[in-house]
């Protein structure tokens, strides 16, 4: 047993696509700063940011339509999707300063151009889907969006899913050419290979076991070395619980009274993967369709083109799923022990209120592979059992709280809590979380370092021209900066920029 004290500016905790974004943000704004990385697991970007535990897309709202909502007047809200496009374009922003300043190399390894789509059936859906193309193609950050009815149109672009459709339901798509398949596996190893060639400490099979401020207002950090099984002691005057669905307990043991009233509720995710070439070779886009009435936004179903391994593939889902862990590698005891007397009400008015995601939820456990075909066979008809396999995906822990809608909210999306004095920050929540990573990191820094961001101001704008800009606003730097980025990371050639 080692109880040495090892102090140090910046502890990150979990390797995944959060961590390696705030480390590779902070080495460029604060390169003295010491920084250490404890992960559990054996490697960078395991759990969720793995290619194979997301959807890997680059979320810029191109193609998903539950971003895109439909008020009681008919009219189209499309805020949030404006907001998540401008958000996805810092990403690409940074990755792109990233390459050009030569510190990560070979972007097609974890980003490729795809095209976007959006299929619906139904006349109720086709109209919706007009007229979202009608409100989206009003700002130039959706330039270029086509759509169509037209069968003959649709199977040029998705000869795979118009094959031996014999539905009389009306049917249309859209399609974009600016989306992208993001392998956020890839890029977190790349990431942190590149945290490490600048002197941070990755802890591989270090698990934080306890988290406790320090009289002199630092936290305390008790680490398990898994592999030797000592003890480790560490400070730091500030830490960020970057664990996935690893963080709730985390941050629920800093004690900060942020951390009260926040439960979690796990939701598991399978895809459908094809295990026949020359399927998979018919499509080339990520066609994204609509939720079923009563189904949460992350099961949203989608058929998507995807590069893992520098293979292309074809993945359909997700199917949700229940299962209590907070982590793919966790316990199955984790949801019963992140329920805390000041949490137990909240928690117990979510379960009143989401009566209806309980019970797709449990339905969606109990699909036989017969019914999972059937649903895969709204997109491919012609689809067989036998050229698809099941790939279990990752764990997605749903942030309940208390909001002004009322007790026990339950929230899709990604929140950030910090402690008042801004030493502690956890990342919670779900959805559209990776393809966000920098604007989410931003959102950190400017909360745990508000005494800092003037100094830092002219860097981040270095690395993120539009930080703090509208590109909706500013159309001719949106063009710009679309531009140039998809020079950087090698996605030009099917980016055709409309003047």
């Amino acid at each position: 047993m080692s109880s040495v004290q090892k102090k140090t500016d910046v502890i990150l905790i979990g390797a995944g696509i959060m961590s390696a974004t705030l480390g590779a943000l902070l080495k460029e704004l604060a390169p003295e700063w010491e920084i250490k990385v404890f992960e559990k697991l054996a490697d960078a970007g395991e759990e969720s940011s793995n290619e194979w535990n997301n959807a890997g897309t680059g979320h810029s709202a191109l193609c998903e339509l539950n971003y895109t909502s439909e008020r009681p007047d008919g009219t189209i809200d499309i805020s949030k999707a404006v907001k998540i496009n401008e958000q996805f374009q810092l990403s690409r922003q940074f990755w792109s300063y990233l390459v050009k300043s030569n510190l990560i190399q070979n972007p097609q390894e974890f980003i490729m151009p795809i095209p976007h789509m959006s299929f619906v059936e139904g006349e109720k859906n086709v109209t919706f889907l007009k007229k979202r193309l009608e409100a989206l193609s009003a700002t130039l950050l959706f330039q270029g969006m086509e759509f169509s009815s037209d069968p003959e149109k649709l199977k040029e672009w998705i000869p795979l899913m118009m094959e031996g459709r014999t539905s009389s339901e009306p049917i249309a798509a859209t399609k974009i050419d600016s989306g992208t398949d993001v392998n956020f596996g890839a890029l977190t190893r790349i990431l942190f290979n590149h945290l490490k060639r600048q002197n941070v400490h990755v802890n591989y099979k270090h698990s934080v076991e306890n988290i406790k401020r320090s009289s002199d207002g630092t936290w305390e950090l008790k680490v398990q070395d898994m592999e030797g099984g000592k003890i480790e002691y560490h400070t730091a005057s500030f830490v960020f619980i970057g664990g996935g669905g690893g963080s709730l307990p985390l941050l629920q043991k800093t004690g900060i009274p942020e951390s009260k009233q926040i439960g979690g509720f796990p939701v598991s995710g399978l895809f459908m993967v094809c295990n026949n070439p020359e399927v998979a070779a018919q499509h080339h886009a990520k066609v994204y369709g609509k939720a079923k009435v009563g189904a949460p936004p992350m099961s949203v179903p989608h058929l998507d083109t995807r590069y893992i391994n520098n293979k292309k593939s074809l993945l359909f889902g997700p199917f949700a799923g229940f299962s209590p862990k907070f982590l793919k590698t966790g316990s199955n005891l984790d949801l019963i022990k992140s329920v805390k007397p000041n949490n137990v009400l909240t928690m117990l008015a979510a379960g009143v209120k989401e009566m209806a995601l309980t019970k797709y939820l449990i339905g969606q456990v109990l699909l036989s592979n017969e019914k999972r075909m059937e649903e895969l066979r709204e997109f491919i008809p012609n689809a067989k059992a036998e050229d698809w396999d099941i790939v279990v995906a990752g764990q997605r822990v749903q942030v309940i709280k208390d909001t002004p809608a009322g007790k026990g909210t339950l929230q899709f999306g990604t929140e950030v809590v910090s402690s008042s004095d801004g030493s502690v920050a956890a990342l919670l929540g779900a959805s559209p979380g990776a393809s966000t990573a920098v604007h989410v990191m931003l959102e950190v820094l400017e909360k745990c370092f508000p005494q800092r961001m003037n100094e830092w101001e002219p860097k981040i704008k270095e690395m993120v021209p539009s930080y703090g800009v509208s590109l909706e606003a500013n159309p001719r730097l949106f063009q710009e900066l679309l531009h140039s980025t998809a020079e950087t990371l090698g996605l030009s050639k099917e980016q055709p920029v409309h003047s």
